[in-house]
């Protein structure tokens, strides 16, 4: 417990600074995060960082996560987003040729399916502190998260009886589960009291939604974790695991969010 506070409390020192800051330093270290994010899912699937996979991995997870002004920089023909993306897609699909199967068509899949993850996951992020009240935006949807998994925890151990998804992780209860959203709700409002942002019906429902899809995210990334068998997706957090174990809630709910309009 004491290594995961002293862990806590340096991450948020390096990491609130920066996203109060934002503009271009933000940006970084979200593409940073986005390519440690990779690593740590390839690490799962025992492909390797530095080969031709996975250094296409890391661009392809570029393509995706970078910014649109960004982008145009590095474009010539008219080449768009997809373009890029379509090119990385036949460079994979050619390397299960060159590597006569060593490289295979399933890990084709699985290369695209964590990109796309990890990718719009981390894009949504960026594109939600580039909002003209991101920074606010961020931080509330960030208590509601920090208040689901607290509320679900919390009660989940003083009242939780009937198992959530035992298979995927054992630990979760419905009554938890339940506990997390009403504790999202609560904090929301009381969020909207000190630093209003929308009228308190768009508020309930965007805490209702983070707080569903929020555990949702959490439930993707232990049932990744189970299926290949490991506790944690890395080791770069002591006493917390990877940097998919404490974002998977947030790079899940925000592409969510943007796709109902809600931010």
């Amino acid at each position: 417990m004491k290594q995961r506070i002293i862990t806590g409390v340096l991450a948020a020192a390096l990491f609130l600074p920066i996203v109060i800051i934002g503009g271009n330093l933000f940006t970084l270290l979200v593409m940073l995060l986005a390519v440690i994010g990779i690593f740590e899912l390839l690490r799962m699937r025992k492909i390797s960082f530095f080969s031709s996979p996975g250094l296409l991995s890391i661009i392809l997870t570029m393509i995706v996560v970078i910014p649109d002004h960004w982008l145009s920089v590095f474009t010539f023909n008219d080449f768009t987003r997809f373009d890029w993306f379509l090119l990385g897609l036949l460079l994979l699909l050619s390397l299960t040729v060159i590597t006569k199967n060593r490289f295979s068509f399933d890990e084709v899949s699985f290369v695209l399916l964590t990109v796309l993850y990890v990718g719009f996951g981390f894009f949504y992020l960026n594109e939600t502190r580039l909002l003209s009240n991101g920074l606010q935006l961020l931080f509330f949807i960030l208590f509601l998260i920090w208040a689901t998994d607290s509320g679900a925890y919390f009660i989940g151990r003083s009242f939780g009886k009937r198992k959530l998804w035992p298979k995927i992780s054992p630990n979760k209860t419905i009554e938890g589960a339940v506990g997390g959203i009403m504790c999202a709700v609560i904090v929301g409002l009381v969020f909207q009291l000190f630093l209003p942002i929308y009228d308190y019906q768009s508020i309930i429902i965007i805490a209702v939604v983070t707080a569903v899809f929020g555990q949702v995210g959490d439930l993707v990334q232990s049932a990744f974790k189970r299926h290949y068998g490991v506790k944690d997706s890395g080791k770069i957090l002591p006493g917390h695991g990877g940097i998919l174990d404490r974002f998977d809630s947030l790079i899940f709910v925000l592409p969510i969010l943007h796709l109902l309009q809600l931010l």
